[in-house]
This record gives C-alpha cells, sequence and structure tokens, in this order.
C-alpha cells in the first residue's frame, strides 16, 4: 500500500478562535468554503484551530465534551490523508493518539496511556480525547480528516456526572500555558503523521500497543445488558479490541463500553 504523502508541516496556519462551537465544526466549515473535499487546497492540508472557548465541543458517540474557557486544549486539524485508503482509518487514529499520548507523557510521566480506541488516560482517570471526522467519497476515496483533539490543562473543577477527569494540572500541581501547548502538540502530531508517511503503520501500531491501556490485564466490559470481565490481549492492526475470557472475542469501537472504578 502507497504511504500518505507528507506536504505542509502539520498545525501551520495556526489560527487562534476567541469562542467557537465546536472547533470541529469550524474546520469542516473551512473545507466547505475552500471547495472541499474533492481536491486538496494549497495551505489547507495541516491547518490547525484552537479555541479559548468551545461552547460545543463534541466527543465519541455523540457525547458533550465539557471544557473550561481559556483552561482547556480544544484543538482541530484538517488533513488530507492522501495515500491512505479508507479502510485504513484506524492508522490515523492510532497515529493521532501515539502523538497525544507522547506530548502529554513529556509533562504527565510514565503513567500516560491510550484507552482503546484513542481516550488519553493517566493511571485510571482520563485527561483527553480524539474525534476524527472523515470525509469519504462516493467513490471511496478518504478526501479529508478532521482530527479533533480535547485535552485537560488547567481545569480543576468538573461536572458531577463525568466519571473520572483528570487534568495536568491536578497531576503536576502547576498551570500553563493552553494555548502554548496546543502548538507544541501540533509538532508532536507533525512528526507522528511524517513518521507514518515514511516508515508506515507497523512502527506506529507497535508503539500504539506500547502504550494501550490495560493491556494484558483483566478489566470489566459492558456489551449492551451484559457485563464481563476479559484480559486485554492487544488491539488489532484494523482496530479492533481482543479480549480473553471464556472464549476469544474481537469488538469494534462502540460494540462494548469499558467499567472503570467498579
Amino acid at each position: 500500500m502507497s504511504q500518505p504523502s507528507p506536504v505542509a508541516p502539520l498545525g501551520l496556519p495556526f489560527i487562534e478562535l476567541q469562542s467557537v462551537d465546536s472547533t470541529n465544526n469550524y474546520a469542516r466549515l473551512q473545507i466547505r468554503s475552500a471547495g472541499l473535499p474533492d481536491r486538496q487546497e494549497p495551505g489547507t492540508h495541516g491547518m490547525a484551530f484552537f479555541a479559548h472557548e468551545q461552547l460545543a465541543g463534541k466527543g465519541q458517540r455523540g457525547r458533550h465534551w465539557e471544557t473550561e474557557k481559556d483552561a482547556n486544549i480544544a484543538l482541530s486539524l484538517l488533513i488530507n490523508p492522501s495515500g491512505l485508503t479508507a479502510s485504513g482509518q484506524f492508522n490515523l487514529s492510532a497515529c493521532v493518539a501515539v502523538a497525544v499520548a507522547d506530548f502529554f507523557r513529556k509533562y504527565a510521566g510514565d503513567q500516560t496511556r491510550i484507552k482503546w480506541p484513542n481516550d488519553l488516560y493517566w493511571q485510571d482517570r482520563k485527561a483527553g480525547g480524539i474525534l476524527i471526522e472523515n470525509s469519504i467519497s462516493g467513490t471511496g476515496d478518504w478526501n479529508w480528516a478532521i482530527v479533533g483533539i480535547g485535552i485537560n490543562i488547567n481545569q480543576v473543577f468538573f461536572s458531577p456526572g463525568l466519571p473520572n477527569p483528570v487534568s495536568l494540572r491536578q497531576i503536576t500541581g502547576q498551570n500553563f500555558d493552553p494555548c502554548t501547548l496546543a502548538r507544541e502538540l501540533c509538532s508532536f502530531l507533525d512528526a507522528a503523521y511524517r513518521r507514518l508517511c515514511t516508515d508506515g503503520f507497523p512502527v506506529i501500531y507497535q508503539d500504539y500497543l506500547a502504550q494501550l491501556y490495560k493491556i494484558g490485564e483483566p478489566v470489566k466490559l459492558k456489551k449492551e445488558n451484559r457485563v464481563f470481565e476479559a484480559l486485554v490481549k492487544r488491539v488489532t492492526p484494523d482496530g479492533r479490541l481482543l479480549v480473553q475470557h471464556a472464549i476469544e472475542e474481537e469488538f469494534n469501537f462502540g460494540e462494548v463500553e469499558w467499567v472503570i472504578g467498579s
């Protein structure tokens, strides 16, 4: 399989938004206004949008992503995954997850992990999430990926309904400039994406497995009304969670939920 060609660096231009409903929504509007997604416009691939205030952030499976004004990273990037196929969307997801974890580990230490498929965890607490929204053509071409990233930086008070949030400030006791960290995060993303382009997915995949939350450990999972304990064996190269209990099972994203803290 051909590899994507790294063109413009990810994170340039870096655009600061004072207030927006969702950085992913804003990025999608830029695609539409540029006459995309069926072609790549110069200067569009790699664009990053950072919001000081995000009013309606989106999480996985339609959930709301809570973020306090001027306290956290709310960031979206436009990527044209030239050379990747739509069937290989997990390649990009894992690449982004590895970059985010590497970035966070620099400040939070070695207890940083990736919880399948691409949540950012520190110990047993969620520090961030990734939402990638893709544009697939009618002929199956993968035209664009909007990579949305939310990371808790300085926030210390969270809604009671959130089960296990944590921020970088809570971990380190320090305050940070979220915008400065977002720019640094872009450099980690660019380096990981270029590694995907030049070295291929196997290198990224091994890094992903090395940082996988609870690998080789028993966890509780929920599928519909069934709660069961299983051993996390690995994540397959196409992104399915492989676990072992009475039998060996594989799950696609959305088929099971983690039961944490009980």
